[in-house]
């Protein structure tokens, strides 16, 4: 079955290109013009993946990931920007956007992101382990896909969940940066260098926002592991 994806942008120009290249590459493809509309084409067509602009008319692209991620949509979101600021990125990925894409973009990066997201996607889907895994005072559930630490719930993203889940499944042991980002966003992953030290920050804030001591321990040179401070 050809893989759906909704593309939502008041770009014509954009939308006209993205739906021809990524039909050519056998998806089938649904397009909207503002955020109100893409909202109704996510509904209607439960898409593999969403590739959401960020300035748009009615409803902007944050809140239509807010709204997505609200309802518990788990779907891949990459979204595109005309802005290249930090402060944007970290404000998409805290509101559950997967990926993100500065404007103007290759397609063949573009692309190559869809095809990431997706084989994650196929990844996470069923093959979590048992029902619930711990670490100290955390515990993450995958069959309602919370996290509770200190019997306080932890909000995080699709792509933090994966994270904390890689990090859980490994406590101790030091993981290598190349292969986080290999388990976490693929092997061929082309996006920005430091997205890794974004989720990790972001994950760090959240994990330790109730006064939780620090438990995502950088190690110079060799990468990050999950233990409690020495």
């Amino acid at each position: 079955m050809r893989e759906k994806i909704v593309v939502i942008d008041d770009d014509d120009k954009i939308t006209s290109m993205l739906r021809r290249s990524l039909v050519f590459e056998g998806y089938t493809v649904f397009v909207a013009g503002n955020g109100q509309e893409g909202l109704k084409q996510i509904l209607e067509h439960d898409p593999e993946v969403i590739i959401l602009d960020v300035m748009m008319p009615v409803l902007d692209g944050w809140e239509v990931c807010r709204r997505v991620r609200e309802a518990g949509a788990e779907t891949p979101i990459l979204m595109l920007t005309a802005k290249d600021e930090v402060t944007d990125r970290v404000k998409g990925l805290d509101l559950g956007a997967d990926d993100y894409l500065v404007k103007p973009f290759a397609l063949e990066e573009l692309l190559a992101r869809v095809r990431v997201l997706l084989r994650r996607r196929s990844d996470r889907g069923g093959a979590l382990p048992g029902n619930r895994i711990s670490y100290e005072d955390v515990v993450m559930d995958f069959d309602t896909r919370e996290v509770i630490r200190g019997g306080k719930l932890v909000e995080l993203t699709t792509k933090e969940f994966d994270l904390l889940h890689l990090f859980l499944q490994n406590p101790k042991r030091v993981l290598s940066r190349d292969l986080i980002m290999e388990k976490i966003w693929g092997y061929d992953y082309s996006g920005e260098s430091n997205v890794l030290e974004v989720y990790i920050a972001l994950l760090r804030q959240k994990t330790e926002e109730h006064g939780g001591k620090r438990l995502i321990q950088t190690v110079r040179g060799a990468g990050y592991v999950l233990r409690g401070e020495s």
